[in-house]
């Protein structure tokens, strides 16, 4: 309006208004916090009151966020990602994240940063493969990576397995931006399609699908499906026996067809 750039991110009462204005249905606070998660949010508070008698900010901050990943128990607030491609090649990717407990007010993780949460892009004049990301683990060390972006990238490259790998080791593991963290803790689900023709139809053409995962945390759950199955294949993927979770990779997936365009 007015010759005003259209805004693609807000958050706090401009988006609450902007909601308004747009006759978004809105609700109280209230609602959204169900009893599970007010019940971990009061075991939190009482443990960082406790940790904050005790100890000097820095040993805080260090033991509050381990305390957090092994410790607490608040299983929904898992992040939920999804990549798809549909039989003419496109392809999206999604991200929701269920937060970060006794986060600062005024957070904004991962699910709602560009290329940090997500990415999408088709196959075109500049890219061979169409690309999807989705991303998990902790937001701050996603959002300073730009991790779903970075992968995007990376698996224009023919080889996509060595691709999503190094990239995972150079630019998340290693990357300059989390050098002070102790354990850079993410995974990713990436998808990559291209076109291909079939020997005896030269006409007729198919599309190859990657799909593979990769992970840093002890554990990721993923399942997949086509439009033809009736229910998800699921799979608990797992850091290999010995490995340090924080340090240390794990990778798998798989290549299939879809039929003839």
């Amino acid at each position: 309006s007015a010759g005003r750039i259209p805004p693609c991110f807000l958050v706090g009462d401009g988006a609450h208004q902007w909601a308004l204005d747009h006759g978004i249905p809105t609700c109280s606070p209230d609602v959204m916090a169900t009893k599970f998660s007010v019940a971990a949010f009061k075991r939190n508070k009482r443990k960082l009151e406790l940790a904050e008698k005790v100890e000097t900010e820095l040993i805080h901050c260090k033991k509050r966020r381990q305390s957090f990943e092994h410790d607490n128990d608040s299983g929904s607030l898992d992040t939920v990602g999804a990549v798809v491609v549909d039989h003419e090649g496109n392809v999206a990717a999604a991200v929701s994240s269920g937060g970060l407990a006794m986060k600062h007010p005024g957070r904004v993780g991962q699910a709602a940063v560009y290329g940090c949460g997500c990415w999408a892009e088709n196959m075109g004049e500049h890219n061979q493969y169409s690309t999807a990301v989705s991303t998990s683990g902790c937001g701050e060390h996603l959002v300073r990576t730009l991790l779903a972006r970075e992968c995007s990238v990376a698996l224009q490259a023919e080889d996509a397995h060595h691709a999503l790998l190094e990239t995972m080791q150079k630019k998340f593991i290693s990357s300059p931006f989390l050098a002070t963290e102790d354990g850079v803790l993410g995974g990713v689900i990436v998808l990559r399609c291209c076109r291909c023709s079939e020997n005896s139809l030269q006409d007729a053409q198919t599309l190859l699908v990657e799909f593979l995962w990769c992970h840093t945390t002890e554990s990721m759950c993923v399942g997949y499906m086509s439009s033809q199955d009736g229910k998800a294949k699921t799979h608990i993927s797992r850091l290999p026996p010995g490995a340090v979770a924080g340090q240390s990779l794990a990778i798998e997936g798989g290549v299939c067809r879809l039929g003839a365009l």
